[in-house]
């Protein structure tokens, strides 16, 4: 088998499985793009095997300790252990991530489950090339009524692959309804955004229902009006939804009235809108949530990232009523859990706001992390009260 050897130090020692091209010692065997290759070290000892893609800054990818092929038996037994897995989570719905790459042994891949429909994302080379195996398997699986994929990802330019979405397999009229944590949403998973809805965030929704009821709520970044909703249903006095997507505004209110509850929408820029409240010298929210996508796509733009959160953590603060909750997010593995925190703190003390640490959030555990895959967790959040003067 084709392969190449890696250089000492490299990261794949301390329990990674990416090797990425300045860490390559030599390529033997002329491995093609796309296959599967053996990983080995300088000693010429065997690391185990790999997919293989020279056009991507991750050159390598580890998918076992031992010679395997990625053949559809691979794709059958990986998707077992990741149902399995999923299984004894015991969510009181079939709605959540069946695959989350690396962390399910299938680099690359990302499968959502929304009950009989099922979103895929192949985004390395291997494992689209490779896609009808994966669809092969989940047919035998989950008998589903579609398959569809969503490879509208960037991500998959930096693996030389097109932009492109459509159904693999069954039929999909549409938008459809499902329910999680008793709340309804419409999701359309061939035109909607990502892959239908933020299920790493479905504990969080319900961390902030439970401390919304009689408060006026503010939802920034709404989305499809996740947390906006919970705290609707949870008996919030008022909740008022911003997003800059008309279409994301629109499915908020559609969500809204397909639950019978009283949310406002509006599309809006949130740094705008919290900068103009914040003019007008309003003070009116007992809880505002901030949940923005990510500012940063990589380490070398983290610097000019991290002043975005401050500005919307600064002009938040001080738009919180006294003794306000602030419950924010940030879903960018490229900023740690401690850069985050410490960004909140350096907002507080501009803001001249004292905070006190309420609860911590990270991914809903059907996203499991990799000890030794930092990757493999990006989401991290903390929800904070205002603490009055002493």
């Amino acid at each position: 088998m084709p392969g190449i050897v890696v250089k000492p130090r490299s990261r794949i020692f301390h329990g990674h499985d990416w090797v990425y091209a300045s860490e390559i010692q030599k390529t033997f065997g002329n491995p093609d793009p796309g296959s599967v290759i053996s990983l080995k070290d300088f000693k010429d000892r065997p690391l185990g095997t790999a997919i293989y893609n020279p056009q991507s800054q991750i050159v390598a990818r580890r998918i076992s300790r031992r010679k395997q092929q990625l053949d559809a038996e691979f794709f059958q037994r990986r998707l077992e252990r990741a149902r399995d897995l999923r299984q004894s989570m015991n969510f009181a719905e079939p709605v959540y991530r069946l695959v989350w790459s690396e962390a399910d042994g299938m680099p690359g891949v990302i499968v959502d489950r929304y009950g009989d429909h099922f979103v895929i994302q192949t985004l390395t080379l291997a494992m689209d090339q490779r896609k009808d195996l994966l669809v092969d398997a989940l047919v035998e699986l989950f008998q589903p009524k579609a398959v569809i994929e969503r490879n509208d990802s960037p991500v998959r330019k930096a693996e030389g692959l097109p932009i492109q979405s459509s159904l693999l397999y069954g039929q999909c009229d549409g938008a459809f309804e499902i329910e999680t944590n008793g709340i309804k949403q419409s999701v359309d998973l061939l035109e909607g955004q990502k892959t239908g809805i933020y299920l790493d965030q479905l504990d969080s929704y319900a961390s902030v229902a439970a401390i919304s009821k009689d408060k006026h709520v503010l939802d920034c970044f709404c989305n499809q009006g996740g947390f906006a909703l919970h705290a609707a249903k949870a008996g919030a006095a008022s909740v008022l939804a911003i997003d800059i997507s008309e279409p994301a505004v629109e499915a908020t209110q559609r969500n809204a009235q397909l639950n019978g509850l009283d949310v406002s929408a509006r599309a809006a820029n949130v740094f705008d809108f919290l900068k103009e409240e914040e003019a007008e010298g309003k003070n009116q929210y007992d809880l505002i949530v901030l949940d923005p996508p990510s500012f940063t796509r990589n380490r070398k733009s983290v610097k000019d990232a991290m002043r975005g959160y401050k500005e919307i953590h600064l002009r938040a603060l001080k738009l919180l009523k006294r003794d306000g909750i602030l419950s924010t997010y940030c879903c960018s593995h490229h900023v740690s859990e401690k850069e985050f925190f410490q960004m909140i703190c350096s907002a507080s003390v501009d803001a001249k706001r004292t905070l006190r640490l309420l609860d911590r959030h990270s991914q809903r555990k059907d996203h499991p992390v990799i000890a030794t895959i930092p990757e493999t967790e990006y989401l991290k959040g903390f929800t904070f009260q205002v603490v009055g003067s002493f």
